[in-house]
């Protein structure tokens, strides 16, 4: 049996431009290694699975290429990685800091990725805090955080701070229809989309569930099937009850909430989602708001579609009435009762019985 690489290890960026949706950073760190205007300590911040370590280990590559080595070099004796969270002591930081003395055998700097920092303790921290502001030339610090705010000020008045951001699902979902192609893998752009979502703004974590869902699916990946491996409730859940509220079908919407639950679906889960649907058609309903929409191109045009048939006064209600549900949730003793009265309520808001019509938040 042939070896298998996860796709997070196989597409791991090899250059500033394979790292995904962080430009302004990239190219900050390109420009000054061209004015040769590069700190001697960074600091990479941000959510985990974004591109931190990554930058870290191309920029240390780049400075130390002077264009005559091979692609294949890594430059392993003048790079050295440290995890913070299991060499968090004062001996590890000592132990590092008789090392920088030493210049590079080749190359022109050594470089210290020093990883999760803020595992660091308060006596490592003051221990590297003099190797910090006065390196030696041949010497670079690159430290590497998701949490920043335990980093003490003064390791970070004497960093250059560079803050990652999520990637945006757009991005997410562009990188992985290239994973596909490459992987000979066909695969529906919605499919995509619901990966891009669920990675929730990390890249790791949106090749993790691609592969975890291409093991599923094989060389077909369709919504349903991703939808079903991931136990994600499909947007056409939300249609359908959005249409059986707009038309008053009390007990169709209660049997469709009973199925949704037998799924293995909790309450919670469900009138969350109701609420994200809604808001996501009353951004449909204005043009300068459409983009707002995070959605593969197909379930755009049924978002539009449906947005036609509800109006926004009923919308505005149905968000307050869903997002109360979703607060009172975790409280309430009987919570599918709250669910179901709060489906009933909203059933009821166009409702016209007996010449009273309810209000609609006017």
């Amino acid at each position: 049996m042939e070896h298998f690489v996860v796709s997070a290890r196989k597409y791991r960026p090899q250059t500033f431009k394979d790292v995904v949706g962080q430009s302004a950073i990239t190219n900050t760190l390109l420009n000054a290694i061209d004015n040769n205007h590069l700190a001697q300590a960074l600091l990479f911040t941000g959510p985990r699975g974004v591109g931190k370590t990554s930058c870290a280990r191309i920029l240390a590559k780049m400075i130390n290429s002077d264009g005559t080595e091979s692609n294949e070099e890594d430059f392993a004796f003048n790079i050295f990685e440290l995890d913070a969270a299991s060499n968090n002591s004062v001996d590890d930081i000592r132990s590092l800091t008789d090392q920088v003395r030493i210049p590079p055998q080749v190359g022109k700097y050594k470089v210290y990725i020093i990883d999760e920092v803020h595992m660091l303790s308060q006596a490592a921290f003051n221990a590297f805090l003099k190797t910090l502001e006065e390196p030696p030339k041949h010497c670079i610090f690159i430290l590497a955080t998701t949490e920043k705010h335990k980093i003490i000020p003064t390791i970070l008045s004497r960093c250059q701070i560079f803050d990652f951001k999520r990637i945006t699902v757009k991005d997410a979902k562009e990188y992985l229809k290239y994973i596909a192609q490459e992987q000979g893998i066909n695969a529906e752009d919605d499919a995509l989309h619901i990966i891009a979502q669920k990675a929730d703004g990390a890249m790791r974590d949106a090749l993790s569930i691609f592969d975890r869902v291409v093991s599923f699916s094989g060389k077909e990946l369709t919504r349903q099937s991703v939808t079903e491996n991931l136990n994600v409730l499909d947007y056409e859940t939300y249609f359908t009850s959005t249409d059986l509220i707009l038309e008053n079908k009390i007990p169709e919407l209660l049997i469709q909430f009973n199925e949704t639950l037998s799924k293995g679906f909790d309450g919670h889960h469900y009138i969350a989602g109701l609420a994200s649907h809604f808001r996501d058609l009353l951004v449909c309903k204005n043009p300068a708001t459409i983009e707002l929409l995070e959605v593969g191109d197909q379930t755009k045009e049924k978002y539009l579609e449906q947005s036609k048939k509800a109006s926004q006064a009923f919308l505005l209600k149905g968000i307050e009435l869903a997002n109360e549900t979703d607060l009172k949730y975790k409280s309430s003793k009987n919570q599918r009762l709250l669910v179901e009265l709060c489906i009933m309520q909203l059933a009821s808001i166009t409702f016209d019985g007996d010449k009273k019509k309810i209000a609609v938040g006017t």
